[in-house]
């Protein structure tokens, strides 16, 4: 029982302590900004420096057969995910918030921004498939997704740092 008991003093097992949720916020963030609607940032770049035409065929093909997928996977069952995203995010709420759960705060925290990037991702993929957006105007639409998104993480970052160093605080009084 001491073994276990030092262990557990010696890794903080509660989330906003951890070093571990900290880097997985930041890898998530890192992520999501560089892939946007599934084409890393990268190809998006070249393709706009591009004097040929290859590499902006080559985007608008990986954009085309990304927006389709995103957009299949939201008509075919959107609803079906809808369903299941808004009972987890309420779970998470409930058991964090009003149950103070410090870990399923942490969860709600990582999954609520993405939930609006995922719509956000939707919305985009619908615009750029109904005006047959390419060329610059894909680039400028493309930029406009990376950006919002980079707000939302930008803002979640801030939130959760700001409620993490509350929750640290607090229970480093406490104890």
């Amino acid at each position: 029982m001491d073994w276990y008991q030092s262990v557990f003093e010696l890794i903080d097992m509660r989330s906003f302590s951890n070093l571990w949720y900290w880097i997985i916020l930041a890898v998530m963030w890192s992520t999501v900004s560089h892939w946007v609607l599934g084409v890393p940032w990268d190809m998006v770049m070249r393709a706009r420096k591009d004097d040929g035409h290859e590499r902006i065929d080559d985007l608008e093909s990986m954009v085309r057969i990304s927006t389709n997928r995103i957009l299949l996977i939201a008509e075919e069952s959107g609803l079906l995910l809808a369903g299941f995203t808004g009972f987890v995010l309420t779970m998470l709420l409930l058991l964090g918030f009003f149950y103070d759960n410090e870990f399923s705060q942490a969860v709600f925290l990582l999954l609520f921004p993405m939930t609006i990037v995922g719509l956000l991702s939707v919305a985009t993929a619908h615009v750029i498939r109904r005006d047959g957006l390419s060329g610059e105007a894909l680039f400028r639409m493309m930029h406009k997704h990376r950006v919002l998104t980079q707000v939302v993480g930008v803002i979640s970052i801030f939130v959760t740092a700001m409620w993490g160093m509350l929750q640290n605080m607090t229970i480093g009084a406490l104890g």
